[in-house]
């Protein structure tokens, strides 16, 4: 094993890497730092040697004995990422125990939930068939904007047509935007009602597993 002692001391490398300096008495003082590079050469030092920046370092007490570990750039980062990855599961099984609690606590029997799933479904089926009546209405407006403009220019190519009035430009604008916005509110109630059904299935799927098949 290479080893490299970048120290001010006398200090001599033992068989196994502790070091030991010269007549000292045994305490718990930090004394030394010790790391191993990427090419397997062992530093020592009094302070922390250059090589050792970024890699994990030993500090050692005057017997050699290690004391703490300062983390090197890898140590830290598989550190930090074991811990967000710890801190997800606990998470996810905060969340499920507080699923499983409002399952027990609010419902009874399957029915209970598949009352409530449908008188959910029902407001957004219902919300669903305004928006669709919102459209049509601003489809009729629609229609009746683009027949009044094509009296104007640039839509009607007559010498003496008038050019469109400024307000009639705007209504259409407003009425062509509505349209987008309400299609977009159709799509993302469908989404909500799937996305709705889907969850109130997983719940009583695992209402019937807490209630042993109930």
């Amino acid at each position: 094993m290479n080893r490299i002692v970048t120290t001010s001391l006398c200090v001599l490398p033992l068989l196994y890497g502790s070091v030991v300096p010269a007549a000292t008495p045994a305490s718990g003082r930090e004394a030394f730092y010790r790391c191993r590079t990427a090419e397997g050469q062992t530093l020592y030092g009094d302070s922390m040697p250059l090589g050792c920046q970024g890699l994990d370092t030993q500090v050692l007490n005057e017997r050699g004995m290690p004391l703490r570990l300062i983390e090197g750039e890898k140590t830290r980062a598989a550190r930090v990422e074991r811990e967000a990855q710890e801190s997800a599961l606990r998470r996810e099984r905060e969340i499920r125990q507080q699923r499983d609690h409002v399952l027990n606590e609010t419902y009874l029997t399957v029915a209970d939930i598949e009352r409530l799933r449908d008188q959910r479904l029902d407001l957004l089926e219902g919300q669903y068939k305004l928006t669709e009546q919102n459209i049509a209405s601003l489809r009729e407006r629609q229609s009746r904007l683009e027949a009044q403009i094509t009296r104007f220019k640039p839509y009607n190519t007559s010498p003496g047509a008038p050019p469109l009035p400024d307000h009639l430009a705007e209504e259409m604008v407003n009425t062509v935007n509505g349209l987008k916005v309400y299609q977009e509110t159709l799509t993302k109630n469908r989404i909500e009602q799937q996305q709705l059904t889907e969850s109130f299935a997983s719940d009583i799927s695992r209402f019937r597993e807490l209630k042993g098949g109930r």
